[in-house]
């Protein structure tokens, strides 16, 4: 397989946005609230009480104009927020962007939602204690299809986040490349090693030894953080990332203050290495967050848009998805 090469750069763009109607039962018991206007986007609080991790977890759910439940099923984009965010990330960061891009065309209608999660890394942990990967697999997506109507083939099933939650959609899909359609990641908080013993500590300074315990195991279990690790699933799992013809988009910067940039550029020598293809953008002047951030995420936003405008009758995206490569004089 040929991959296509070369470099982008990005601009800046700012924009806003608001907020939030009945109940329904998912997998787990959901309660709901937000508006109703169908002229405009609808945004709404989903919450779902579930034993798979302590207490509730708010989902924020953006329908778009003219929405109904049960009309055309809808493709769902799920977005996995950063470390310290929860659900409001949805309305205050990524609502605008996708507005915009509905009103340019970049973007189909489709429903996009946020759930709260902590600081989980969207982990299993090791002790069992808390069960986020299984709680957006088995209840928040399952739930989010019934109560909304929306399509159920891996080409109506998109997913992305930035940082913390970049990390996670990463590992998600790698893990399951036939439930996806595509996964953008911006940011995304990896370390680049294959190996737990091979991190170094410029790599880790954002992560303490008690945060890497509570997920991984008290000590950190080495095979249990590599088998969850998106790099070393790249590298295990190429054949079936590539087979199930995923689309994958990586994306950042190269003045990223936590050093990112040497994770998303190690993910992307090792898909590169595997023939899978990907498309990848290192950002000059970006750092982890800031001004760049808006553009940033419209530039993901308009990936999937470019990879989900259509599907074929097994659900598998159309669309041309090119590694890029850019970064460090390379």
């Amino acid at each position: 397989m040929s991959l296509r090469i070369w470099a982008v750069l990005l601009t800046v763009t700012t924009l806003w946005a608001p907020s939030l109607a009945s109940a329904q039962n998912g997998p787990a018991r959901f309660a709901e609230e937000g508006n109703s206007r169908s002229d405009t986007s609808q945004l709404r609080t989903v919450t779902l009480d579930t034993e798979l991790v302590p207490g509730s977890v708010d989902v924020a759910v953006l329908l778009p104009p003219g929405f109904e439940p049960g009309s055309t099923p809808h493709t769902l984009l799920l977005w996995l927020h950063g470390g310290p965010d929860d659900s409001s990330y949805l309305n205050r960061e990524l609502r605008p962007i996708i507005e915009a891009a509905w009103e340019r065309k970049e973007l189909p209608p489709l429903v996009v939602a946020v759930p709260s999660a902590r600081r989980s890394f969207y982990m299993d942990y090791r002790d069992g204690t808390e069960k986020w990967e299984s709680l957006i697999l088995k209840e928040v997506i399952p739930a989010l299809r019934k109560k909304y109507g929306l399509r159920k083939d891996k080409g109506g099933t998109l997913i992305g986040g930035y940082s913390m939650g970049g990390m996670g959609s990463l590992r998600m899909a790698f893990k399951h490349p036939e439930r996806f359609g595509a996964v953008a990641a911006i940011a995304p908080a990896i370390e680049p090693v294959y190996q737990f013993e091979d991190i170094q500590p410029r790599d880790r300074e954002y992560r303490s030894d008690a945060v890497y315990e509570r997920i991984y195991g008290k000590p950190v279990d080495h095979d249990f953080w590599q088998a969850n690790h998106p790099p070393t699933l790249a590298r295990d799992r190429a054949r079936q990332i590539e087979d199930s013809e995923l689309k994958v988009y990586i994306e950042v910067g190269n003045a990223d203050e936590l050093g990112l940039f040497r994770g998303g550029e190690f993910l992307h020598d090792t898909l590169l290495q595997k023939n899978v293809s990907h498309e990848y953008r290192l950002v000059h002047g970006a750092g982890h967050g800031g001004d760049t951030l808006p553009a940033r995420l419209a530039d993901a936003v308009r990936f999937l848009g470019r990879v989900s405008r259509g599907a074929d009758a097994h659900g598998r995206l159309r669309g041309d998805s090119a590694a890029v490569r850019e970064g460090n004089g390379q």
